[in-house]
């Protein structure tokens, strides 16, 4: 038996047909997915698969972005190939918004960085520990990532931090870190680590101006709860 592929749904159910006739806007969050995918399986067809697929993810496009390769490849039909089509789309898709975004001159509060990391941090399943530099008028100097661990942290060298800070005369920095649990309050860990850098940079005149954690799209701030050391 065949694999039920767009191709076999009436005229006005196909996706792509309806794309053609009335947009891209037309078409709901299966119908844009079946499109990328082709083809279903044999009990069902691409529109059918995709729908199963959102559902799966609970119809939340935040945590569907979040599917690895591995998982795509368990839903019956969905092989490397097809896996990898959506992967690549989905980062085209996180890119796009990146580039949209682009990098602030200045940042003047906790939203700002949270939208100048949201797109790296918020759909990966590891955690990354990431530092902004800013000059005295809060002009970014550079954003670079310190360290990458596994599900439940990672491991931050102060070191590197303070190195950087001072070879390009930070005056400001931002630490930016990530929950994949989607948990964003802080860990006793990470309220230490954050009294430690903060301690550590004062002694080269540099001000630490917040911590955010970030998971799934929302996030926490040292500096707006007033937890930030000082």
């Amino acid at each position: 038996m065949k694999h039920l592929s767009i191709k076999d749904l009436s005229e006005e159910d196909r996706p792509r047909e309806k794309l053609l006739q009335h947009g891209e806007t037309s078409l709901s969050n299966a119908e844009l997915l079946a499109i990328v995918l082709g083809s279903g399986n044999r009990e069902q067809s691409a529109v059918d698969l995709a729908k199963e697929i959102l559902q799966k993810s609970d119809n939340d496009l935040n945590k569907f972005g979040r599917l690895s390769l591995g998982d795509l490849m368990q839903f019956k039909g969905i092989g490397e190939a097809k896996a990898i089509s959506v992967i690549a789309t989905l980062e085209l898709g996180r890119r796009r918004k990146l580039s949209e975004i682009g990098i602030k001159q200045s940042i003047q509060n906790s939203k700002d960085v949270f939208e100048l990391f949201n797109e790296t941090l918020s759909d990966i399943d590891y955690e990354e520990f990431w530092v902004l530099l800013l000059n005295r008028g809060n002009r970014i100097i550079k954003k670079y990532k310190v360290s990458q661990g596994g599900l439940s942290g990672t491991v931050t060298d102060v070191r590197l931090i303070i190195k950087e800070s001072v070879l390009l005369l930070s005056s400001g920095i931002v630490l930016v870190h990530n929950h994949p649990s989607g948990n964003i309050n802080p860990s006793n860990q990470d309220i230490e680590l954050t009294k430690k850098i903060s301690i550590a940079v004062k002694y080269f005149s540099i001000n630490l101006l917040d911590h955010l954690i970030i998971g799934l799209g929302a996030y926490y701030s040292f500096a707006d709860e007033g937890i930030l050391p000082s």
